[in-house]
């Protein structure tokens, strides 16, 4: 039997396709399709965190299949870390209108007037503290389910979650009780004040992701392509200079040809020297690299590597 490949959005290419087997990417859309659907039909109020990152990009595009032809049935939540590239930023706002979003933007500064954030130091690296404002928010709105993009090969911790992660009131993540989710057969109940972190894309990999974002054709950031920046080497990653991450006394800008695998925080991502301008050169790439993503452009990951796990606990996404 021939299975139609879904329509696009808006109607911008063509929906009369068809193809005769099920690849590893239809297998995975499939998988993703049936858990965000779980989520719509066991959630009240669900939402879908979007960074403006390729994987969240993924999981909103699956999700507008998931739900089609009705609209998004959950807003999209950003938590803001005011240190973000611009171009992302106008990507996600370019992407809510493309798939008819409604989005919710929550900013680590509001955090910080409140009191709720405290900074060592004004430059300082808001990335660990948005899960503080994640939870402001998810109080805020009473959402009982947060869909996130991880995935499973991008570092140890992350590899130890269940697709439908529990977390209690204060959004703490503990492994040792999460529930075993056999035959996929999920269970979303939840204590009063818990709620549920939802990883549709768990079994994905970068390279699933790089491969699924060329078949669907999403766009995404002109960051993730080749493009001159300058940088200065610290060991074996650039980091990226600009006026939060200003070159330290005694090292060397270089400008040079490169891309971000991720993009997050500016003071904690770093890009990888690449000429790959087009997906086909990253899918390329993507399959001969040995080293996993963060592994290779995330500053604070790699100075402690560990943290993630510890994070996580606190409620970081």
């Amino acid at each position: 039997m021939q299975t139609p490949i879904a329509r696009r959005p808006h109607g911008d290419r063509p929906v009369s396709a068809w193809h005769h087997a099920l690849d590893q990417l239809d297998l995975l859309e499939a998988e993703a399709i049936f858990i965000l659907r779980e989520v719509a039909a066991e959630c009240r109020h669900p939402a879908l965190l979007f960074s403006g990152g390729k994987d969240s990009a993924v999981l909103l595009h699956l999700a507008w299949k998931a739900w089609y032809p009705e609209r998004l049935g959950c807003p999209l939540l950003h938590i803001d870390t005011g240190h973000n590239y611009p171009e992302v930023i106008a990507y996600r706002d370019r992407m809510v209108r493309r798939y008819g979003a409604t989005l919710h933007v929550r900013g680590v500064e509001d955090s910080i007037r409140r009191g709720t954030v405290r900074l060592c130091d004004p430059l300082e690296s808001r990335n660990a503290h948005q899960s503080v404002t994640l939870m402001e928010a998810i109080a805020e709105f009473g959402f009982d389910a947060c869909l996130g993009g991880a995935r499973r090969d991008e570092e140890k911790a992350r590899a130890k979650e269940r697709v439908f992660s529990v977390r209690d009131e204060f959004g703490q993540w503990e492994p040792k009780v999460q529930r075993p989710e056999l035959w996929s057969l999920y269970n979303t109940g939840v204590a009063p004040g818990g709620h549920l972190r939802v990883f549709p894309i768990s079994n994905w990999t970068e390279l699933d992701v790089w491969r699924y974002l060329q078949r669907e054709r999403i766009p995404l950031p002109e960051l993730y392509f080749a493009h001159f920046r300058e940088v200065v080497r610290r060991g074996d990653v650039l980091a990226p200079v600009t006026e939060l991450t200003p070159a330290r006394p005694g090292e060397t800008v270089e400008r040079v040809m490169c891309r971000f695998r991720t993009v997050g925080d500016i003071s904690c991502t770093a890009p990888v020297e690449s000429s790959a301008s087009s997906l086909e050169a990253i899918i390329a790439e993507t399959a001969e690299c040995r080293i996993t993503e963060r592994g290779a452009t995330r500053l604070d990951d790699r100075a402690a590597e560990a943290a993630m796990e510890l994070r996580k606990k606190e409620g970081y996404f």
